[in-house]
């Protein structure tokens, strides 16, 4: 097992961690209902946040019914996050 999943971009611009398409939150938590995962770190205030020059990893994951999930760890080999059901997505989201 791989410590996480990295968020290889995320096209939700809104979003006050995205910087050019690319996540600056340390990590993001996935959550949401079954057949649909939420990037549930999302959030629009309109103020930049993040921290400088780091690409999000995927810190937790509750979608336990994920392809990808394994013991609540991301094992995806890239993330993608955009626009869905919500605001923001776990694209690479797959039911088993």
């Amino acid at each position: 097992m791989t410590a996480t999943a990295h968020v290889t971009d995320c096209s939700v611009t809104n979003c006050s961690f995205n910087d050019h398409t690319e996540c600056n939150a340390g990590a993001i938590t996935v959550a949401g209902g079954e057949n649909h995962a939420a990037c549930a770190t999302f959030i629009d205030i309109g103020v930049h946040g993040g921290l400088p020059k780091v690409l999000a990893g995927v810190g937790a994951c509750q979608r336990a019914e994920c392809l990808h999930n394994d013991h609540l760890m991301c094992q995806a080999p890239a993330v993608h996050v955009g626009p869905g059901a919500d605001n923001a997505d776990c694209l690479t989201y797959a039911h088993r």
